[in-house]
């Protein structure tokens, strides 16, 4: 890897406290798309390994499913990383726009 995910454009970014606002997030992202789009979307986490845990596999499996109901391509690419002192990050975008921005 070349880069790191925060370098990638963001077009929406989710600041989530627990698995709730995970699951609104998701609706939110599927809504939005990820076709045909260059940018990507980027969820904020409270650095508490649990809850980070949960509301992780929440949006990464929340995606795909979401994705495959509505029928859509799910080539989804995401990397989860340190984002600040209080916050891990998942970075999600596809790999379509990924691979046309170089990456």
């Amino acid at each position: 890897m070349d880069f790191h995910p925060k370098d990638l454009p963001i077009s929406k970014t989710y600041d989530l406290k627990d698995e709730k606002n995970a699951i609104e997030a998701v609706e939110d992202m599927i809504k939005i798309g990820f076709k045909k789009r260059k940018e990507g979307f980027k969820v904020l986490m409270p650095k508490e390994s649990k809850i980070a845990k949960r509301i992780g596999y929440t949006v990464t499996t929340g995606v795909t499913h979401g994705l495959r109901q509505k029928n859509e391509i799910r080539d989804i690419r995401y990397w989860t990383y340190h984002h600040d002192d209080e916050h891990y990050a998942i970075v999600l975008i596809s790999n379509a726009a990924l691979t046309e921005l170089g990456f």
